[in-house]
C-alpha cells in the first residue's frame, strides 16, 4: 500500500512540473509569434462588442501550437519515463532539464525554419483562416526536435 501512495505522490509530482513546463512552453511560443496567441486560436477580435467583424482562427498557429505543446511534453514524457527508477529529486532534475532544452531547442528550430524558408514565419503562423505549408513545416520541425531530444535521453 505504502509503494501505492508513493507512486502515485510521485505522479502528482511529475504532472505539476510538467504541467507548469508546458505552460511555459505555451507562453514563449506566444512571445515569438506576433500578437496574442489565444486570440490567433480562437479568433475574433478584442472590440467584437463595438461591432467590428470578427476574424476567422488561424488553423496555423493551432497546427503548429499543438505540435509545440505535444514536442515538448514527448520531451517530458521520456524523461519521467526513463529515470522513474532513480530517486525523486534526480528524476525531477532530469525533467526540468530536458523539458527546458527541448523548448529552447524548439524556438532554435523555428528561428532556423523562419530564416531558411521565404516569408515570415511568425506571421505567416497567426495568419487567420486554413493551415498554411510553412505552418506544417513548423510543425514537422518541432515534433522533429522530440525525436531527437527524446533519443538523446534515451
Amino acid at each position: 500500500m505504502n509503494n501505492l501512495v508513493n507512486a502515485m505522490l510521485h505522479a502528482v509530482i511529475y504532472a505539476f512540473t510538467a504541467g507548469v513546463l508546458l505552460v511555459a512552453a505555451y507562453y514563449v511560443l506566444d512571445l515569438i509569434t506576433p500578437g496574442h496567441l489565444g486570440k490567433q486560436l480562437r479568433g475574433g477580435t478584442e472590440s467584437e462588442e463595438d461591432g467590428v467583424a470578427a476574424t476567422a482562427p488561424s488553423q496555423s498557429a493551432g497546427l503548429v501550437a499543438a505540435a509545440w505543446l505535444i514536442s515538448n511534453a514527448l520531451v517530458l514524457f521520456t524523461a519521467i519515463w526513463t529515470n522513474g527508477q532513480t530517486d525523486i529529486g534526480t528524476a525531477l532534475l532530469w525533467t526540468v532539464a530536458f523539458g527546458v532544452l527541448g523548448i529552447v531547442l524548439n524556438i532554435v528550430m523555428f528561428l532556423v525554419v523562419e530564416t531558411l524558408t521565404p516569408g515570415r514565419l511568425r506571421e505567416i503562423v497567426c495568419t487567420p483562416g486554413p493551415a498554411r505549408p510553412l505552418a506544417v513545416l513548423a510543425a514537422a520541425a518541432s515534433l522533429s526536435v522530440a525525436g531527437i531530444v527524446c533519443a538523446s535521453i534515451a
